[in-house]
C-alpha cells in the first residue's frame, strides 16, 4: 500500500513552458503591446511578459537589452501600423502636413493609454527618421531656409504631440471623471454669472466639447498659416537679395556682407 503511495505522481498543474529556442522579437513584442493596452506602462515588465509567453523572463533578455529598449522598439512598431509607409509627397506640401499631422494625432488618441509615455521619447528608429525626413522635406519645398526649416519642424512636432497626447490624456480619464468634465463645459459654463464672466457668456452656446478635434485642427491650420507667412518673408528676402547684386558690382560688395 505504501509502495503504491509513493509510486504515485503528483498531478500537474498550469502550462508547460514554452521552449527556449521558441521565442522571437516579434512574439515578445507582440505580448508587450497586449500587456501596455491592458495594465499600462507600469504593467511591462520581463516578468509579465515572460508569464504572457510562458517562458522565462529572463530569455526576454536575449533580444532586448533592457525594457526601455524594448518600450522605443515597441513604440516604433506602432507608429509603423498607424502610419507608416501610408503617407507620399505630393506637389501641396501644405496637404502634406496637415495628413502627416492628423495621422500622428490619430496614432496617440488610438494608444491612449500610453501616450504621455510615448510623446516625451526619441525612437531613433527607422519610423521616426522617416517622419521627420517627410516633414523636412514638405518645409522645404513650402520654401523655407534649411536654418529656418529645421527649427520650425520641431515646432510643429512638438504641437502636434503635445495637443494630440492631450487629446489621449483625456480620453485615457475614468468614464465618470471624463463625462463630468464634458458637462462642466456643455452645462456649467452657461450658468455662470454674465456680469462676471460677460465673455464666456457671449460665447457659451459655442463652447466645443472637450472630445471634440477643432481644436487640434485649428491649431494645426494656424500653424501651417504661419509656416505660408514665413515662406513669403524667405521668399522676399532671397528675392532682395537678388536685386541688390543685380545692381552694380560696387554696391553688391557691402549688401551681400
Amino acid at each position: 500500500m505504501a509502495g503504491t503511495r509513493q509510486g504515485k505522481q503528483p498531478p500537474k498543474t498550469g502550462r508547460a513552458r514554452r521552449p527556449r529556442d521558441s521565442l522571437s522579437r516579434e512574439a515578445i513584442l507582440e505580448a508587450a503591446e497586449t500587456i501596455a493596452l491592458r495594465d499600462g506602462l507600469g504593467g511591462l515588465t520581463f516578468q509579465a511578459i515572460g508569464a504572457e509567453l510562458d517562458a522565462h523572463p529572463t530569455s526576454v533578455y536575449r533580444y532586448f537589452r533592457d525594457k526601455d529598449e524594448l518600450f522605443l522598439e515597441l513604440v516604433d512598431g506602432l507608429r509603423a501600423r498607424s502610419y507608416g509607409g501610408t503617407v507620399s509627397p505630393t506637389d501641396d506640401w501644405r496637404a502634406d502636413l496637415w495628413t502627416i499631422s492628423q495621422r500622428v494625432r490619430e496614432h496617440y488618441v488610438r494608444y491612449a493609454s500610453f501616450a504621455q509615455e510615448m510623446v516625451m521619447r526619441t525612437t531613433r528608429r527607422p519610423v521616426e527618421f522617416s517622419n521627420v525626413e517627410f516633414t523636412l522635406d514638405a518645409l522645404h519645398r513650402a520654401g523655407l531656409e534649411p536654418a529656418e526649416a529645421v527649427v520650425v519642424q520641431r515646432a510643429l512636432g512638438n504641437f502636434v504631440r503635445s495637443v494630440a497626447s492631450l487629446e489621449a490624456a483625456f480620453q485615457a480619464l475614468d468614464p465618470e471623471v471624463r463625462k463630468r468634465d464634458e458637462l462642466a463645459w456643455q452645462v456649467e459654463y452657461r450658468h455662470l454669472d454674465p456680469e462676471q464672466y460677460p465673455a464666456i457668456a457671449a460665447h457659451a452656446d459655442l463652447l466645443p466639447s472637450l472630445s471634440s478635434p477643432v481644436a487640434f485642427d485649428t491649431g494645426l491650420e494656424m500653424m501651417l498659416d504661419a509656416i505660408e507667412l514665413r515662406a513669403e518673408r524667405s521668399r522676399r528676402r532671397r528675392e532682395g537679395i537678388g536685386e541688390g547684386v543685380e545692381q552694380s558690382g560696387d554696391e553688391a560688395g557691402p549688401a551681400a556682407e
